[in-house]
């Protein structure tokens, strides 16, 4: 219930703005030294109990044939043969990286086209989950999951900053969001000493402290 008080608290005092802004959850570990054990970083993908309701999460698949047919199906929202890719600018490129938060590619197209999207989409984190196309009954599910997923990526420094709501969600669903985050620092670290600081705020809003151990 504290942390759900917190939330209703920073819900409370951010001025409301004329958008639906984004709630953001920031941690700053200590005694994490990802130089010596690069293996501390995190890059994970987290399905959250309540997605964020005021900017859809997009998922866009690279297939042929019958896994691109299920993609669609699937709801996926948008299918492209990978044979596309070679006639886009990287102008295009960039655009199609930037306006899709989560990539599939049918596994044996990957190695393909790899070296075009590669450029683009490395850097963004956003390379596609590759899916065989004897796993195409997975697609559904995938798709359902990643629409419903953030992605959490630590750099070079022990910091991470992730979306866990949007302002119109209520204090106890964006509280649900943020203990999926816990339980990945739990797995990941076995406790939550590490952390130092936790803050979280709306995107125009004061940032307020919060005490996860």
């Amino acid at each position: 219930m504290e942390l759900v008080e917190k939330i209703r608290e920073v819900l409370d005092k951010s001025p409301k703005r004329r958008f639906n802004e984004s709630v953001d959850l920031s941690i700053v570990l200590s005694g994490v030294d990802l130089k010596k054990n690069p293996n501390l970083k995190i890059n994970e993908i987290v399905e959250l109990e309540n997605p964020p309701k005021n900017k859809d999460i997009k998922v866009c698949v690279f297939g042929t044939g019958e896994f691109a047919f299920r993609a669609k199906e699937a709801g996926a929202d948008l299918v492209m043969d990978p044979e596309e890719l070679k006639n886009m600018s990287k102008r295009e490129l960039r655009k199609l990286a930037n306006r899709y938060d989560h990539f599939i590619a049918q596994a044996d197209a990957l190695p393909k086209i790899a070296k075009i999207i590669g450029p683009v989409l490395g850097p963004r984190n956003k390379m596609p989950i590759s899916l065989p196309v004897t796993a195409v009954d997975r697609l559904p599910t995938e798709i359902k999951r990643l629409k419903r997923s953030v992605r959490i990526r630590m750099r070079d420094q022990p910091y991470f900053s992730v979306k866990v709501g949007s302002r119109d969600m209520s204090a106890e669903e964006i509280a649900k969001n943020v203990d999926k985050i816990i339980n990945l620092l739990k797995n990941k670290y076995g406790d939550l000493n590490m952390i130092k600081k936790a803050y979280i705020k709306t995107t125009m809003g004061p940032a307020f402290e919060l005490s996860l151990r």
